[in-house]
């Protein structure tokens, strides 16, 4: 399988989320969503992107826009991440790593000349068909919550 592009539909997916629920990108379908992969919880990185979406989610709201988190880590350090940072997205335990395999997300990283398998930072704008209608791929931090929100309102 290729590597995703917009216009293609955006793989589905269903996983344990915060909260104890499940999340579901196929229950979400009929209104856009904003599907953001991350490599892990309480680090800084991921934790500025979390906190950057959640001070912006009242303009997503009001656009009828979810924002769905994905890594790696379990629901319960979900539950943990949102409630020590007062985060308000909704988070999805995406713990096989499928999900970010099938968004083309799951890669060989380099940190410290170490190579390993992990999260590349990526954003997938879905559209309410539940096709792909922007990507953003490794990310930097600064800035991107705004460039989301942006291309939502271009929707």
């Amino acid at each position: 399988m290729g590597e995703l592009a917009i216009g293609d539909t955006a793989p589905d997916f269903d996983l344990e989320s915060d909260g104890g629920k499940r999340i579901s990108l196929g229950a979400l379908k009929g209104s856009p969503v904003v599907v953001y992969f991350y490599p892990k919880d309480n680090t800084p990185g991921c934790t500025k992107e979390a906190i950057a979406f959640s001070e912006l989610i009242g303009e997503f709201d009001r656009l009828g826009v979810t924002i769905v988190g994905l890594s790696p880590d379990t629901a319960k350090k979900h539950d943990n991440f949102i409630a020590k940072h007062n985060l308000a997205v909704r988070l999805g335990a995406d713990t096989e790593k499928q999900t970010a395999e099938a968004y083309g997300v799951w890669v060989e990283r380099s940190m410290y000349g170490k190579k390993y398998m992990g999260v590349e930072r990526s954003t997938f704008l879905v559209d309410a068909e539940g096709k792909i209608a922007q990507i953003w791929r490794k990310v930097k931090v600064a800035g991107h919550a705004e460039a989301v929100l942006e291309a939502v309102r271009e929707l």
